[in-house]
């Protein structure tokens, strides 16, 4: 991963969504940036927090599809299928460490944007997770995997013949919000939200401070009742 880039994901691990909210707030930027309570994660890992994720914005947007394929046999089938994956995934080779995929699906239920195999090849190439306005498929193996998925539904069908790329890297919008590619993207079990590049230098100490302070006020409550620190606390 690029130094910088590793650098202001390590200064931001940890800082959860309504410190980085609080935060824009403080520098008045009122109810900007989270998005659509609907994206929620797929699964919540409470004792590691392995499902909260921070990284830089790319994004995907998918259209329905015009065109329509038939076959008289289920090999021409799969043949069209295939290669309608080998057109309609270039962006993949695009992707680099520290990526967040965010996904504008143009509201079509139908598909799965995330599935259990796509998203581990994603994964393999250093992407920290997926943010989607519609649903993911495969959930179980998704769950299993471990894979950090915040959507808005569970979808079945796959997306030959129902949607085509439409942009890639290009401004979205994903849960009411206007996302831009590198745009900084926190997810927990709050939500998501969007930090914009050119806010993060300004929001990123406020931010800190705000988590620091929260972190301190709780140590001393937990020491009262007599419970055991945990990685919360910055343990």
């Amino acid at each position: 991963m690029d130094p910088e880039r590793k650098g202001l994901l390590e200064q931001c691990k940890g800082i959860r969504v309504t410190d980085w909210h609080d935060a824009v707030d403080a520098l008045g930027y009122f109810d900007r940036g989270l998005m659509d309570p609907a994206i929620r994660p797929l699964w919540r890992d409470i004792e590691n927090l392995s499902h909260c994720i921070v990284g830089f914005a790319f994004t995907v947007r998918y259209v329905p599809a015009r065109e329509r394929f038939t076959a008289e046999t289920t090999e021409e089938y799969q043949r069209k299928v295939n290669e309608w994956y080998g057109s309609q995934l270039p962006w993949a080779h695009d992707l680099q460490a520290g990526d967040l995929i965010v996904f504008d699906g143009s509201g079509n239920p139908g598909c799965g944007f995330i599935g259990s195999n796509n998203s581990m090849g994603w994964l393999t190439r250093g992407v920290v997770g997926c943010v989607s306005n519609t649903g993911a498929r495969d959930t179980d193996e998704l769950i299993k995997q471990r894979v950090p998925v915040y959507h808005n539904g569970f979808c079945r069908g796959i997306q030959p013949n129902r949607v085509r790329v439409d942009s890639y890297q290009q401004p979205i919008e994903c849960g009411g919000v206007y996302v831009q590619p590198g745009d900084l993207v926190v997810a927990d079990g709050d939500g998501v939200m969007v930090i914009p590049a050119d806010l993060v230098e300004d929001a990123l100490p406020v931010a800190r401070g705000i988590q620091e302070n929260d972190r301190q006020s709780r140590a001393r409550k937990y020491d009262e009742l007599g419970l055991p620190h945990d990685l919360t606390l910055g343990q």
